[in-house]
């Protein structure tokens, strides 16, 4: 009896866990146009995005967060992502959210697919609700939006969080 091991090289997950984080960056994106509506010109004009469905976060003092995503290029699925951050400070608690980045240029796009994006310590977020994306605006040629999924946490910024891009 043969033994059949699949290996799958996108960060070690399963098929099936990657296609429910697909599903998972879907609902995202809707649940992120419901609440804003004006986020689906900057879905459709982006050159490109990263949904990370599910980030988890939490610390006393010292925290972390985590998640997995999908990268999208001109709207075409092209890869997954993996979120980490380590964070040091006033903070207590934990909490779920979703998180979007977009890209202006082709540049910042292949600078996250490389590997070589990360946020710097005072990087934030803006915190999704109707109308929020109205007056923002592109920073170094970045967006990114939070939305809270539940949990209580007393901290909100995105600086320290560091990316790996893997494609399909």
């Amino acid at each position: 009896m043969a033994c059949v091991i699949n290996i799958n090289p996108i960060f070690g997950q399963s098929t099936a866990k990657k296609n429910k984080i697909i599903a998972d960056s879907k609902t995202a994106k809707a649940e992120f146009i419901k609440s804003d509506p004006l986020m689906k010109a900057l879905f459709d004009k982006a050159y490109g995005y990263v949904i990370f469905p599910n980030v988890g976060k939490g610390g006393i003092g010292v925290g972390g967060a985590a998640g997995n995503g999908v990268v999208y290029e001109q709207n075409k699925r092209i890869g997954m992502a993996k979120l980490t951050q380590l964070s040091i400070g006033f903070q207590a608690g934990g909490q779920a959210y979703r998180e979007v980045i977009f890209f202006e240029t082709k540049n910042e796009m292949n600078r996250f697919k490389e590997s070589r994006f990360e946020f710097s310590a005072q990087a934030s977020a803006v915190a999704v609700t109707e109308g929020a994306s109205a007056n923002v605006k592109y920073t170094d040629g970045v967006m990114v939006f939070t939305m809270q999924k539940g949990g209580l946490m007393y901290e909100a910024s995105v600086g320290g969080q560091k990316f790996k891009f893997n494609k399909l």
